[in-house]
């Protein structure tokens, strides 16, 4: 059954204190990497984060928005952590802040 299993030898002629080949290619590909990372994923993703934190503490009566849901109303109250828009005339809705997307311009609604 040997013959499945080759048999490992040590190489003799090999310096036991060298340092391993491309040590220092492996740091540069490691911190190339992270600067990828922080780049392309973590800095877009705060600054949206920002601005969706900002979008939704500046709320205030008579704004128009867009929800997550893609429903478009009026604020006609905002309290700490829902709003209440107006959807038609007869129609409101109660929504968590954080359903937020967007606000639209003034007169977006009327214009629809």
């Amino acid at each position: 059954m040997s013959f499945l299993i080759p048999a490992a030898y040590a190489d003799a002629a090999a310096p036991a204190a060298a340092a391993p080949a491309g040590s220092g290619f492996e740091w540069v590909f490691l911190l190339g990497f992270l600067v990828i990372f922080y780049l392309m994923i973590w800095r877009p993703q705060a600054k949206r984060a920002k601005e969706h934190k900002n979008l939704i503490g500046g709320l205030q009566k008579g704004d128009e928005v867009v929800t997550s849901g893609g429903i478009a109303g009026k604020v006609i109250k905002v309290s700490d952590d829902f709003v209440v828009i107006e959807v038609s005339d007869t129609v409101e809705l109660k929504i968590q802040k954080v359903a937020i997307a967007a606000a639209l311009p003034k007169g977006t609604l009327k214009a629809i």
